[in-house]
């Protein structure tokens, strides 16, 4: 029996979500309606997993995060309006500890909550083996204070034309994926002279937001791949929510390109294609691949068929994967050269690079 707090200021929401949850016959579910009520229940009820609102009267979804992550951290899905305002809520909801969030498909107050019923259950069964960090409660006016020092003490971006003598890096990562990479990608320095190609499992209003994010973070200059692009070193491309990420060429130039959804491919960005277009266009020997946190197999037999080759292929270890899915299906393999914590994929990349 797996316990579900579910929060949310709608009870026509609440009503929905519970049914959902209710239908699958092992859940234990209790429900608040603010954020007070959903920090007291994680106290008294301890669940196993919190599905969380955003926007809410008394104590908003952010401040209610932050307290449960501090009192008793519990996997905690964000389940948010698909809007610009709520994507960037979403991440810093992910950066103080979220594992993974749900869009609502209809607004505020989803009528058509059966669209992501199965992806919703899914992902509460995922969280609620997944592994959580606590954090400290940090006032917002410190944590503005910690990025402005950050930004100070960060040398200029240094942007070189070419791919850096052939080298490509590929990450693939899905639930959990944004704090993961925030512990890896600004860690690379600015002249790391290969280009990289992340496919994070996201949908269509979270992208561009995530990659200005990681961009104020980061060394390197962090884009979203909307439009064709030449590929260059010194750059991180985030595929496009709502497509998929390959490589191709045009003119004789390497470039990344964002194509509509394939149906043959059930997660997307897909890692799996992307991998196949890099064994197309790229030097096998010259591709890294990285698989991270997520659940399913998006990628694995792509990146265990680029190691075949010659490539190296890096697969997070299970002591810091939130979710060991992905990187456990690539070690089933036989697929990972390494297996890394993610505090030390960047130091490897870099050694890799010749740095």
């Amino acid at each position: 029996m797996i316990k579900l707090l579910i929060v949310d200021d709608s009870a026509l929401m609440r009503r929905l979500l519970n049914t959902v949850f209710q239908a699958e016959g092992d859940f234990d579910i209790r429900q608040a309606h603010n954020g007070r009520e959903a920090v007291e229940l994680n106290r008294d009820f301890r669940p196993d997993v919190v599905t969380l609102d955003i926007n809410m009267p008394e104590m908003d979804g952010i401040t209610a995060l932050s307290l449960i992550m501090a009192e008793r951290p519990v996997p905690v899905i964000m389940v948010s309006s698909l809007t610009e305002k709520g994507a960037l809520a979403t991440f810093e909801a992910l950066h103080l500890g979220a594992v993974d969030y749900v869009t609502k498909p209809g607004g505020t107050i989803s009528l058509s909550i059966e669209d992501i019923s199965d992806m919703l259950v899914s992902k509460v069964r995922a969280a609620a083996r997944a592994k959580v960090k606590g954090t400290t409660v940090r006032s917002l006016g410190q944590r503005m204070r910690e990025e402005r020092e950050k930004a100070v003490s960060r040398p200029p971006p240094i942007i070189r034309r070419g791919t850096g003598g052939g080298g490509i890096v590929l990450i693939g990562v899905s639930t959990g994926g944004p704090r993961t990479l925030e512990d890896i990608l600004p860690l690379l320095p600015a002249d790391f002279p290969w280009p990289v190609l992340v496919a994070q499992h996201m949908p269509p209003a979270f992208t561009r937001s995530f990659a200005e994010r990681m961009n104020s973070m980061c060394q390197l200059s962090v884009v979203e791949a909307a439009q064709p692009m030449t590929v260059e070193a010194g750059k991180v491309y985030i595929g496009k929510g709502g497509a998929d990420m390959v490589l191709g060429q045009r003119n004789g130039i390497l470039t990344v390109l964002a194509k509509p959804e394939s149906r043959e491919f059930m997660w997307h960005p897909s890692v799996e294609l992307l991998g196949r277009s890099a064994l197309e266009h790229c030097d096998p020997t010259r591709i890294v691949a990285v698989m991270l946190t997520g659940m399913g197999y998006d990628g694995a037999n792509v990146f265990a068929e680029i190691k075949k080759q010659g490539g190296r292929t890096i697969a997070e270890a299970e002591e810091s994967a939130v979710v060991f899915g992905m990187p456990a299906e690539l070690i089933k393999r036989g697929g990972a050269s390494m297996v890394l914590h993610a505090e030390k994929i960047a130091r490897q990349l870099i050694a890799w690079s010749g740095q």
